[in-house]
């Protein structure tokens, strides 16, 4: 069996502005707005508007700032969709949250079943982090009203569920 290489790939949202102005308006100094995506088995697996894959570097998010090798997986790439396919319901587009289910919480469970490590803490500490602050404890609520009401279809990143039709799994 052959190992593959297990990145995820951390974009920033804010193209530097969260780094720049966060001190400012948040009380506290938070480096960029993440958006993340796994890359294994040569393609980019990303939530937004669902789960969805493409050509890495291909995505609506552009270039990554960062690329975190998390390690390498002997998990067979078949499998790995299988896996996906389980989470399609929890990942759909209805199901998107800006603060509690979005991109990064996909990273991190996909990225884990591959290898067993997640996302970095940086990003996954984000929402908590914005929480915390003055305004962010103030925000909060609005946000969950405002995701709740759209049913999760503001999804930053991707149009689509791209995964589940792509795929049909040998069936």
């Amino acid at each position: 069996m052959s190992s593959a290489r297990v990145e995820v790939w951390v974009y920033d949202l804010s193209h530097g502005m969260m780094s720049a102005m966060s001190q400012q308006f948040l009380g506290k100094q938070l480096d960029g707005l993440w958006h993340t995506s796994v890359v294994a088995f040569g393609k980019e697996y990303f939530y937004g508007g669902g789960i969805q894959k493409a050509t890495p570097g291909s995505t609506q998010a552009g270039q990554p700032k960062e690329k975190v090798h998390v390690g390498n997986t002997e998990v067979p790439e078949w499998l790995f969709e299988q896996f996906l396919e389980g989470l399609m319901e929890r990942f759909s587009p209805q199901n998107y949250h800006l603060l509690s289910n979005n991109c990064n919480h996909f990273s991190d469970e996909a990225a884990g079943f591959l290898t067993g490590k997640g996302a970095p803490d940086y990003v996954r500490n984000l929402p908590a982090e914005f929480a915390s602050s003055p305004l962010g404890a103030m925000m909060t609520p609005m946000i969950d009203s405002f995701f709740k009401s759209m049913g999760g279809s503001a999804a930053p990143v991707g149009a689509q569920n791209n995964f589940g039709a792509q795929n049909n799994y040998g069936r």
